[in-house]
């Protein structure tokens, strides 16, 4: 991999987008690297991720401009379906994902957090689809995640104005969950994963998957989608020794089994 590193700590795993000199910008070639990132990824250990941009400046500053700039009609379907197929797997991946958001999060930035389950940021974050002041539209999902998170609304004001927002605003509007110094962003996000990792692995995976199915249903199916993955749980190991452990008043038990 030349352009994305990824490191195990205990049962988290850290991606990190590593172009820096063009402030992590997405170019085809990052993005089958995040590909083939995430099918590496042994589900059998790690039980979360974190997607963050190497250095202080960008998380991701976009998609690359220099490689759209040529693109016909049908490379840019093209070009858009990589990036979306890349953004639905970080979507729908079994174990929650992170944004560690540090600087610049604009266009395919802005688009490839907002595939993460959860967001937080530096204090120097910048959000933005800055896509209709350069003559296309968001081109990896921006259109359809950000209404969704922020509201018809404010996703439209974003998007016809191309007006970038920082991370205050962010925080105001729902994009991000939490505001934090550059020089404990990571340690925040990893507190966070290890927190999420210290509970049922399986439980955790139904969570996600309940509500990121559910949202695209109806009340009635959305009901029946969470009633078929909270039976499955009582199928599990994890289940009986959580549970023994709650009715034993045990403190201190062992970590799950993902069983």
């Amino acid at each position: 991999m030349e352009f994305v590193l990824y490191e195990v700590k205990d049962a988290v795993g850290v991606i990190t987008i590593n172009r820096e000199k063009a402030l992590n910008a997405l170019n085809s070639q990052v993005l089958d690297e995040l590909n083939q990132t995430l099918d590496g990824v042994d589900l059998e250990t790690i039980r979360c991720l974190i997607l963050t941009g190497a250095g202080e400046k960008s998380f991701v500053a976009g998609a690359d401009i220099g490689e759209m700039s040529t693109l016909t009609k049908a490379e840019g379907e093209a070009f858009g379906k990589k990036g979306n197929d890349v953004f639905r797997k970080l979507e729908t991946f079994p174990i929650p994902v992170i944004a560690a958001v540090n600087g610049f999060a604009l266009g395919g930035g802005c688009e490839i957090s907002m595939s993460c389950d959860i967001r937080i940021c530096s204090e120097n974050a910048v959000f933005g689809q800055p896509e209709a002041g350069l003559g296309i539209t968001p081109g990896f999902g921006g259109t359809q995640r950000l209404a969704r998170l922020v509201g018809p609304g404010m996703a439209k004001q974003m998007i016809y104005t191309a007006r970038n927002i920082k991370a205050d605003e962010a925080l105001r509007i729902g994009l991000v969950n939490a505001v934090y110094p550059q020089d404990e962003l990571m340690a925040q996000a990893e507190k966070m994963a290890a927190g999420i990792a210290k509970n049922a692995p399986i439980a955790v995976r139904n969570c996600k998957k309940a509500i990121n199915d559910g949202l695209d249903a109806d009340m009635d199916e959305a009901i029946v989608i969470e009633e078929k993955l909270f039976g499955d749980c009582f199928e599990t190991e994890d289940q009986r020794y959580g549970m023994k452990c709650f009715l034993e008043k045990v403190k201190d038990k062992e970590p799950f089994k993902n069983k």
